[in-house]
């Protein structure tokens, strides 16, 4: 009985790219084992050694494949089995921080946090802290606060500061010396660099009513009372 021998010489590319060929000969496993392989989107490490395995018990005795053309598709080999290892790693290192974020998230609810933002919700019963961040040395800085109409409700002058954090205090009175109604109000920092006010940053507190993660490994965002959703990011204190 004669015998086709149909990869004599073929690398592993070869018998990829001939694999929608039917054939009636003994490399009908190479064929099978091929066309297994690239009905698959990707070619994985067991379809990748299966392919070779068939290739070998396929070839021509009196014409082995040469040595270095084999070594070059165990290289292949090893170099996937790495990649898949990897992905795996990577999967897995994924999927604990995200347990991480979760656990993180459910000890931020119900405290309080100091976050970049303009806006708080403030009750004046008590005296209410914030920070402005003055880039550089300036005179004057002033901090004024307005109510949900916009209307001005006091304003509050800290005078010459040094670069760095400038902090403040409301004492939940309006300018003429009244108790304002408790509830949410805007803090606008500015200082003046060159004849011209400039706007500073300022971090006001804040209670984080719940969390939310993100399922697509993006930022921990946090979801303050009264003011909407802020990311972690912008947090400087956690439990003030």
């Amino acid at each position: 009985m004669s015998v086709t021998d149909t990869t004599s010489g073929l690398s592993l590319k070869d018998v990829l790219a001939n694999s929608s060929v039917k054939t009636t000969t003994s490399s009908d496993g190479l064929a099978a084992a091929t066309s297994s392989a690239t009905g698959k989107k990707a070619l994985g490490k067991d379809a990748f050694l299966q392919l070779l395995v068939t290739q070998l018990k396929n070839q021509n005795p009196l014409e082995p494949q040469d040595n270095g053309a084999f070594v070059a598709q165990l290289a292949q080999f090893s170099s996937l089995e790495g990649i898949t290892t990897l992905n795996d790693t990577v999967s897995g290192i994924a999927g604990n921080y995200n347990s991480s974020q979760a656990l993180q998230a459910s000890s931020l609810v119900g405290r309080s946090v100091v976050a970049q933002t303009d806006t708080a919700v403030v009750d004046t019963s008590k005296s209410f802290n914030g920070t402005a961040v003055v880039p550089a040395s300036t005179n004057p800085v002033t901090i004024k606060i307005t109510d949900t109409d916009g209307k001005v409700v006091r304003t509050i002058d800290l005078g010459s500061q040094q670069a760095g954090n400038a902090g403040f205090i409301w004492d939940g009175k309006n300018d003429a010396g009244e108790v304002a109604k408790a509830g949410t109000y805007k803090f606008a920092a500015t200082a003046t660099y060159d004849s011209k006010a400039t706007s500073l940053v300022t971090y006001l507190p804040a209670t984080v009513n719940s969390v939310t993660i993100s399922q697509t490994g993006g930022e921990l965002m946090l979801n303050l009372a009264g003011l909407g959703s802020v990311a972690l990011s912008k947090v400087q204190t956690i439990g003030i």
